[in-house]
Order: structure tokens, then sequence, then C-alpha cells
């Protein structure tokens, strides 16, 4: 049987369960889940069973309807579940094409949604605390920040990067806006946390050397910022010929560690899916 528009991904970590979604396979395993148990229910079965909880994540597909689409949101979660160390299954979401069992699973909703043990999470706040919550030490790693300005401190910089690329080429205002953002986020990844400030040493530590928002690990407040910032790198170069501006060391430090990190790189779409998702956006620029 010819597989719908509803794909799996491709990703390549012992963790993932990879598999072809036929129709017949993936109405079947929506008719068998999504009976209605509050969170509490949730994690006490989680903490009564040692088995492994069944996890689909949906996602945006890309142009060619397969590959992985422009959606901050839907690789937020990608990293997520990979940082957690979980098995899960990745499907694709081809939205032009809206496949009735998907709008019969989610109705009215786009992606990122989650299946999980066949319960529905549809909103991605929600989603990211619930998977914080019930996959939780001693079996996955938390992913919280210790300082709640590594979630802070990049909170406002898409907005500006969104009215800078509508407004372009008449943005100059809308350019400073977000370059302030820049370096506010540079500022904060160029000073020590506290954490790596050690009192009773005689040497002064004036430079973070951290290579993450938080430190030195990945954490939500990443999964939350990066993707984004791959989108205002790509876009914005693309249709506005910005770069960052190569003074801002902290900036471009945190960008090169994440790419070396695959729970970050192997989860980016590619830039010809940004840049098609910005197309539009672009030629309705005055």
């Amino acid at each position: 049987q010819a597989p719908t528009q509803v794909h799996h991904s491709y990703f390549f970590q012992d963790f993932f369960v990879i598999s072809f979604s036929t129709q017949s396979q993936l109405i079947c395993g929506i008719s068998s889940g999504l009976t209605g148990i509050s969170l509490a229910e949730e994690m006490a079965l989680r903490q009564n069973s040692d088995k492994e909880p069944i996890i689909e994540l949906f996602i945006k597909a890309g142009h060619d309807g397969e590959n992985v689409g422009n959606c901050p949101f839907c690789q937020s979660l990608f990293m997520v579940l990979w940082l957690k160390g979980v098995k899960f299954t990745v499907t694709t979401v081809d939205m032009k094409k809206k496949p009735e069992e998907l709008k019969d699973l989610a109705p009215g909703t786009n992606p990122p949604f989650l299946l999980y043990n066949g319960v529905l999470k549809t909103d991605f706040i929600k989603i990211e605390e619930f998977l914080e919550t019930t996959l939780a030490p001693p079996r996955y790693p938390h992913l919280s920040p210790l300082n709640k300005e590594s979630f802070d401190v990049g909170a406002d910089i898409f907005a500006k990067f969104s009215a800078f690329i509508k407004n372009s080429p008449n943005n100059s205002i809308q350019e400073q806006a977000l370059l302030r953002e820049f370096k506010r986020l540079d500022i904060y990844l160029n000073t020590p946390l506290p954490e790596e400030i050690d009192h009773n040493s005689r040497d002064n530590i004036t430079v973070s050397k951290r290579k993450y928002l938080d430190g030195n690990r990945l954490t939500l407040a990443d999964c939350n910022l990066l993707p984004k910032l791959h989108v205002i790198k790509v876009a914005a170069k693309k249709y506005c010929n910005f770069d960052i501006p190569a003074q801002l060391t902290g900036v471009h430090r945190y960008l090169q560690n994440a790419h070396e990190r695959e729970e970050f790189s192997q989860t980016c779409p590619a830039n010809i899916e940004i840049e098609k998702a910005y197309l539009g956006v672009a030629n309705r620029r005055t």
C-alpha cells in the first residue's frame, strides 16, 4: 500500500523509532488512542511503569511534503525530545494536502502536536511543560535553565525580526530595534553566570566561556531560541542582506557551539525551506 501524504521523518539516533506511515497504520494508531486521561493519571502511569512511553511528534513538512519544514516551534519540541533521550517517532505533515486522518486527529490544529501514549497534546507551551514534568529524573534529564534570564533574554528578538523583514527596505528603525535585541543577547552570553564565578579564586572572570544560554548544557531556553535565531540568520540574509555583526562575539560563539550539536543541527530545516516560507513576506514589502 502506498504511503499517504503523511510521512515519517528520517533521523538517525538510536532512540528514534523509524517507520513509514501508511494510511491504515496511521488510522489504526489514532483509533487505538485518544482516551482522555488527566495529567495526574498520566504521571501515575509513568511512575508505576518501567515501559518507555509511546511518543509521536507531528511537525510541519517542507515544500516537498516530506522533509522538515520551516517551523521554529516544531524544531523546539524535536530538540526537547532528542535531549530527553526518549524513543519517539516524528511525522512530517503536508499541510497543503491536509490528510483526512489528521483532520480527525487534531481538527483545526496546525503542527506541532503530540501523541503521548495515545493522548493528544496540541498547545505548544503546555506540551513543553508536560514533557519536562513527565520525562523527569532519574530516568530522563531536567532541561529547565537555572537562571530565569536565560529564558527572558531572547524573548523579543523574533518579533523584532518580523517587523524588520516586513518593512524592508525602509526598515532602518526596525533594524536598530533588532540590533538592540542582538546586543542584549550578546551581553548576556558574554557576562559570567553566578555559577561561573569562584569567589575563592583570585582570578577575575570578566567574559563568560560558556557554550549555551545557561551554561555548558542545552536547556529549554536554547530549544526555544536557537530555532528562531536560525530562521533570522537565513531569512534576513536572503531578503535584507543582514548579517549578525561580527563584533557580537557572544552570539557567534553561541551559534557555533549550537551547530556542533546534532540535537540542533540535525533538526534544522534546510535553508531553502526558510527562504520559501518568507518569500511571500518579501514580495509584499514596500
